[in-house]
């Protein structure tokens, strides 16, 4: 989602199911970018089983919101399992990968500050 998708901030709230608004594709990973300001942002994604996220590294500490199914994610080389309603910080600058165990969503919060 781009800029240009990007709720209108004088738009009424609304209720939303987050693991709704990002949907399974075959053997791919889906991403839906939900909020993007300068101090962060709030991204949705959902793995297929067997897909995930190379080993990187991110300038900014980020926690992960486990919506559904499981992964691996590693941090410094050491597995954590992660399944539906846990959370795990990304420790900034510190190398992670992620790795759906099973059909797998999850809500990404990047802090830039």
């Amino acid at each position: 989602m781009d800029v240009a998708d990007q709720p209108d901030p004088r738009a009424a709230p609304e209720v939303r199911r987050l693991a709704d608004l990002v949907p399974y594709q075959q053997g791919a990973v889906v991403s839906r970018t939900v909020i993007k300001k300068a101090a962060g942002t709030v991204t949705l994604f959902a793995f297929d089983v067997g897909e995930g996220l190379s080993e990187h590294t991110a300038p900014f500490e980020a926690l992960v919101c486990v919506l559904d199914g499981a992964a691996e994610v590693r941090i410094d080389g050491a597995p954590y399992r992660v399944a539906a309603g846990e959370t795990i910080t990304l420790p900034a600058g510190h190398p992670h990968a992620l790795k759906a165990l099973e059909r797998f969503r999850m809500m990404l919060v990047m802090v830039r500050a």
